[in-house]
Formats: C-alpha cells, sequence, structure tokens
C-alpha cells in the first residue's frame, strides 16, 4: 500500500473526523477513499455510543443538567465513536447556529439541539433551519418567546437572516434588508415556548416547542421580493431557494473542512478562495433539494480538498480529541476525563457555550501567546507518557523495522505515525541534530521508547502540529 494513500486517509480523517490511529488509516486506506468517503456520509450504518453503558459508569451522564457534564460526554463522543463525521457535524452545526448555555435553562437543552445536528446535520439544510426556529433552546436563546404579534423582538429574525442562513452579502450586494429582518420577526411570532414542568419533584424537564397562533401576525408580508401571508415555514422556504443561502452553506463547509476563509462580516465584498469549488457545491445544494451530504461528497471528492493539507488552524477540540485518539487509553469510560475535557475551554473553545450569537472566530484567532502555550503543553504531555497504549503502539511499531533506526528514519516513523504530518527542512534538521546527539538508536535499547516519545512531543510542540 503507498505511503500517498495512507497520507491522504489521514488528511480525510483529520477534517471529516478527529483523526485515527495508523492502524485505522491502513484500514481505510486499504478499503479505498472514496469508499470511505461514502462511509463517512452515512453514519448511520455504522454503531452508535452505547448511553446505557455510559450511564453506568457515570449516573450524571443521565440528565446532563450542567455544562461540564456535557463537555465530558461531548469529549468522550468525538474520541470513541464509529460515526466521526457525524460528531464533526455536530460541532460544524455547533459553531454556527449558536445556542449557549450561558442563556439556557439548563444544560441538557443544549445537548438537545446538538442531538438533532447529529441526526438532521447531513440532511436538508431546511429541515435543520425548520428543526432549529422550533428548538426551545433557541427561542430561549434569541428571546422569541417575547416576539408577539403587536410588538415584535427582531433578534431571531436578525441573526436567522444574518448569521443562520444567508450572510450580510454576497458579490458585493447585501443579501436582505432591514425590512426583511422585521418582516422574518413578524413571520415567527406565536413560535414560543410551553410552561415548564416545575423540577420538583422528579427533576428538570425539558422545554417543549409551542406554536401560539392567537399571537400570529397573520397579515400579509413581503420578503425578500416575496409577498404573501407568510408563517415561519413559508419565511424558510424563501430563505433556502436564495443563491446566498447555498452560497453561505458552501462558505461554511469550505471554511471548516478545506481551508481558513474570512469571517461572515468580511463575505459581502471578499469573494471565497476558491470559487469553483464553492460554484460546485453551490449546485449539488440546488439539484440535492439542499442536501449537506451532497454537498460534502463534492468537497471531499475535489482535487481542491486532497490539496489542502495543514490549510487550517486546529479547533481546540480538534487538538484535544485528535491527540486523545492517538495516545489512546479512553476507549472505555473512567475518572479524569473531565478534567481533560476543560482543556479545550483552556484553549478557548467552552463547548456549548460560544462567547456570542457569533460563535467562535477561526483560523488564526484560534491562536494567542496564552492558549499557543495551553496546546503544547496538553500535546506534550500526552504524547510523552509511554504508558499510553497508543504511544506503545508507536514505540512497537517503529521497533518492528529493525535492530537499529538512522536519526532519520526516527523522525520519518514518528511524523507518518502521527498522521503523516509534515515538518520545514529547518525544523527537521534540528530535530535530525537533537537526535543525532543521543548516540546510535538502538530499537532494542531500555531506553528507545523514551527517545521516541521524546521525539513525538518534540513534533507535536511544533507549530505544524497546530493545523489538520
Amino acid at each position: 500500500m503507498a505511503n500517498q494513500d495512507i497520507a491522504l486517509m489521514a488528511h480525510l480523517m483529520r477534517r471529516a473526523g478527529f483523526g485515527a490511529t495508523y492502524e485505522e488509516l491502513q484500514a481505510r486506506a486499504a478499503k479505498g477513499y472514496e469508499a470511505t468517503v461514502e462511509e463517512l456520509l452515512h453514519p448511520e450504518e455504522q454503531p452508535s455510543i452505547q448511553m446505557d453503558l455510559l450511564e453506568r459508569y457515570f449516573i450524571d451522564w443521565k440528565e446532563m443538567n450542567n455544562i461540564e457534564t456535557n463537555q465530558t460526554y461531548w469529549t468522550y463522543r468525538m474520541v470513541n465513536t464509529k460515526r466521526p463525521l457525524e460528531e464533526k457535524m455536530a460541532l460544524f452545526w455547533h459553531s454556527i447556529l449558536v445556542v449557549g448555555n450561558s442563556k439556557c435553562e439548563h444544560g441538557r437543552q443544549v445537548r438537545t439541539q446538538l442531538e438533532r445536528f447529529r441526526s438532521q446535520g447531513l440532511g436538508s439544510f431546511k429541515d435543520t433551519l425548520l428543526s432549529l426556529a422550533s428548538d426551545p433552546a433557541m427561542i430561549f436563546y434569541l428571546d422569541n418567546q417575547m416576539s408577539h404579534k403587536n410588538a415584535i423582538n427582531e433578534n431571531w429574525g436578525r441573526e436567522l437572516l444574518e448569521l443562520f442562513s444567508l450572510g450580510v452579502g454576497m458579490d458585493g450586494k447585501p443579501n436582505y434588508s432591514e425590512d426583511d429582518v422585521k418582516v422574518a420577526a413578524r413571520a415567527f411570532t406565536g413560535w414560543t415556548i410551553g410552561n415548564s414542568i416545575p423540577r420538583y419533584p422528579y427533576g428538570r424537564y425539558l422545554n417543549n416547542f409551542f406554536y401560539n397562533p392567537n399571537d400570529h401576525d397573520d397579515s400579509e408580508k413581503t420578503f425578500l421580493g416575496e409577498t404573501g401571508r407568510w408563517n415561519g415555514e413559508d419565511v424558510i422556504d424563501i430563505i433556502c431557494k436564495q443563491p446566498s443561502a447555498a452560497r453561505f452553506v458552501a462558505r461554511h463547509l469550505y471554511n471548516f473542512f478545506v481551508a481558513d476563509e474570512p469571517q461572515v462580516p468580511q463575505w459581502q465584498r471578499t469573494p471565497p478562495k476558491d470559487m469553483a469549488l464553492i460554484k460546485q457545491m453551490e449546485k449539488a445544494y440546488f439539484d440535492s433539494n439542499y442536501e449537506i451530504r451532497s454537498m460534502l461528497r463534492v468537497l471531499f471528492n475535489s482535487d481542491s480538498f486532497k490539496n489542502a493539507r495543514f490549510a487550517r488552524v486546529k479547533s481546540p477540540a480538534e487538538v484535544v480529541a485528535s491527540t486523545l485518539k492517538l495516545v489512546g487509553g479512553w476507549e472505555s469510560p473512567k475518572p479524569g476525563l473531565q478534567v481533560i475535557a476543560n482543556e479545550i475551554r483552556y484553549m478557548g473553545q467552552d463547548l456549548l457555550n460560544p462567547p456570542t450569537v457569533e460563535g467562535w472566530h477561526t483560523g488564526a484567532e484560534w491562536i494567542d501567546s496564552g492558549t499557543l502555550v495551553e496546546r503544547i503543553n496538553f500535546c506534550a504531555d500526552q504524547m510523552g507518557d509511554t504508558s499510553k497504549p497508543g504511544v506503545q503502539a508507536i514505540i512497537k511499531r517503529l521497533a518492528a523495522q529493525g535492530k537499529s533506526l538512522t536519526p532519520n528514519q526516527l523522525v520519518d516513523g514518528c511524523l507518518e505515525s502521527l498522521g503523516h504530518y509534515q515538518l520545514p527542512q529547518e525544523t527537521r534538521k534540528h530535530l535530525v541534530e537533537h537526535i543525532t546527539k543521543g548516540g546510535p538508536v538502538n530499537t532494542s535499547s531500555k531506553d528507545f521508547g523514551d527517545r521516541v516519545a521524546q521525539v513525538l512531543q518534540l513534533i507535536v510542540s511544533t507549530q505544524e502540529y497546530q493545523f489538520a
């Protein structure tokens, strides 16, 4: 099997999942790239996480009422899921269709939204927006329960257009007007939350969506150039037909899966980096009746995607989950995972609690002097632990190559084992010189494992490891 096949598979699994061990990469490469893409695009064919087992280990995972429990649970899912793209899409939508724990009645409401993203995230964009509009967490987060036919609240209508479906503009022109924002808000009057059931004596209950026709503005409205007595479903129908909706989804998919792009506020006057791929995804959007799966099939099989290795800064969730997958040891639930899950927060991504309705700014904005130190320390600590089964597997794989290794062979073996990472010539030169100073690399020596772990630590401390 050619190394380039495994390197390409490593790239796919970093983007469509949270990385993979070398053994998994070999198995997937043997299956073939296009076959693997199709498997990833159909997660329902793979087994799901066994919640009944997890709840026996962690009783508080049954209720999921606080944010720390939810963050720990999600970290476990990212590391152990057999449906990597499903979990990656939950993170994708959570980063765009934003709800924050800081303005929800309890953490389980956000978890319920994430479950919707898992089940619907590869389906129709229209269905995702409809589900979002009737999600109690979103209604509460953007105050739509306070929007009435005689006194509208514009929060939901504005963010639906600006941040959730169209974006501010494209090709130098705005995608909507202030009147469209007001009309969208009017169309969604009556979309509210039913009265909560008291939490005692049986604990918290989830809020439920409630449509109140008596509080809905049923008058004639003109929205994005179309006139009628529009309700919320009609507004979403009209939105999804817009070329700007296809551009919105395509640019977000490109930013998340291919290469870092400017943030949404710059889109009106900043064209996409790869207009040809964006146009192909837009066509797939309309040809498939707004299906995200079809757009991703185009994306993953494109040369633009295959050639975009290490063109994205990893998000904190990707840093932690991908490193844990490599070092192993978290295949079953056990104490200590919450401490590790907190690392994602310390690196700047407080999962389930984005800083604003705009979500997180991605790309280089993930990195500052504090978060970079946190990233390097975490990765180096994990990779330096030779008791970890994943680190042991790398050591054994390298030892099987012969009785001794040259410094170059040791560097190459470690880079391959981490997913075919690449280092600049100058960085690589310093690494080889460092290994050379330690004397011959004897794979049967007592210190061989420690030397491998040290090389792994040095590699994951480079800036190159911060890219996916």
